[in-house]
């Protein structure tokens, strides 16, 4: 599905001659998988390219090396024909991020990971997503969206940490869409069946619930583990949560006070590629510019790349309630259709949500979710007015932007408690 007025992609003349500028719904599509991964892999080599030439322009030496701590001050290094050295350093920073969790169970090495679905060469054909974490939920997403037969095995509930009204209504949307949901379940065993040449054929899926079901491509995304196994950090006495691999830190800084640690392998910080960089250079100013001012991981910003994409920032309305109490908390809700949608025969049957967060005795706003198109654009610019300590007067007594869907988060004005319908009305 295609949305021609708001971005244009692919509009040839006589599709807008045909559809007057609407949404072309029933046009049948092709999509390429092979022109797809390719794609993606260029796009993947061209980045690593200007990482690299921004290194060399920045004087950073890259070394491309296996390192394992000797001491807090010493790396053992290892290269790819197996050659050691060694390299001292007065602080080091851990930076090693996480890797997909493995599927645990029986034949649990069928299954690949979100790292490969792009190295996939081949069409992924009938796909079964283990996990209701945001990657399989955003897999399953893109995947029904070019036409693939998607389940989502779900072992407990979608986007744990999410808020949780929010979660629903993307599950709720996502199974509009086509795809499938396997509730309360998770596979126990799998094993690769053989076609009636020989070859290999596809992989049959026993649940927890005694089901069993065929897929041609089993895609786990379960969480992600710190990728601390090699590092040594016995030799250094740093202890990491067993359940992860991850590092506990305080300020970016571990047990050992000249060794620190950014990203996805520093236990609770979020699991995004902005996070770990503000991170590192936070955690340089503080180290070699004077700087006092710590990481801020609470007001980041996060986008949930579903079917029903998900922006968010600060608190959960369920968070919220936990730590300020419900006496304390008041929330701000509406419904809407976006313009862009309301052209649209078949996505006119939906609506986007939005909310906030207010702390009553401030006034302040502790959370801002949005459900809708474009979530991650919306959602940027209300992350620095969060920063900033915006109250719901603040929010409100801006001028909103018509007829944008961002527009709709600058006029909430029902309260969940008043009862009162949540529907938006017009202008």
């Amino acid at each position: 599905k295609l949305d021609l007025p708001h971005y244009g992609i692919g509009v040839t003349a006589e599709m807008v001659e045909k559809n007057y500028g609407m949404s072309a719904d029933n046009e049948p599509a092709e999509h390429s998988w092979e022109m797809l991964t390719t794609n993606v892999q260029n796009h993947i080599r061209g980045l690593n390219f200007k990482y690299r030439v921004d290194l060399r322009e920045k004087n950073v030496i890259y070394l491309n090396l296996l390192g394992k701590f000797v001491d807090p001050h010493t790396l053992e290094t290892t290269d790819k024909k197996g050659n050691k050295g060694k390299i001292t350093a007065s602080r080091i920073l851990i930076a090693v991020g996480g890797r997909p969790t493995p599927l645990s169970c029986e034949g649990g090495e069928l299954a690949i990971s979100s790292d490969d679905i792009f190295s996939l060469d081949r069409d992924p054909g009938k796909v079964l997503c283990i996990g209701a974490s945001y990657i399989s939920l955003e897999c399953a997403g893109f995947l029904r969206g070019i036409g693939k037969d998607v389940t989502v095995a779900v072992r407990s509930i979608l986007l744990r940490g999410f808020d949780r009204e929010c979660a629903e209504l993307i599950g709720e949307h996502m199974k509009s869409e086509g795809i499938k949901f396997k509730e309360e379940v998770v596979p126990t065993k799998l094993v690769k069946l053989e076609n009636g040449d020989g070859s290999n054929g596809k992989i049959q899926v026993t649940f927890s619930n005694g089901d069993v079901e065929e897929y041609d491509t089993v895609l786990t995304a379960i969480g992600r583990t710190g990728d601390t196994s090699q590092l040594g950090l016995e030799n250094v006495n740093i202890a990491v949560n067993p359940q992860n691999s991850k590092i506990p830190a305080n300020y970016e800084q571990t047990c050992v006070p000249n060794i620190y640690v950014i990203g996805d392998v520093m236990e609770g910080c979020p699991e995004l590629t902005p996070v770990a960089i503000h991170a590192g250079k936070a955690l340089s100013r503080r180290l070699f510019g004077g700087s006092t001012l710590p990481m801020d991981y609470r007001n980041v910003c996060t986008t949930v790349f579903t079917p029903l994409e998900y922006g968010t920032v600060g608190y959960s309305e369920d968070d919220a309630l936990a730590e300020f109490g419900e006496e304390n908390i008041q929330v701000y809700h509406k419904y809407f259709i976006p313009l862009e949608w309301s052209l649209s025969q078949s996505r006119g049957e939906h609506q986007g949500f939005t909310k906030a967060i207010v702390h009553k005795p401030s006034n302040k706003v502790l959370g801002l979710h949005y459900l809708g198109p474009n979530a991650g654009e919306v959602m940027q610019g209300f992350g620095t007015a969060m920063k900033v300590g915006m109250t719901f007067e603040d929010l409100t007594e801006t001028v909103g932007i018509h007829p944008t869907t961002a527009e709709e988060i600058t006029t909430l004005s029902i309260t969940k408690d008043s009862g009162e319908d949540a529907k938006a009305s017009g202008c």
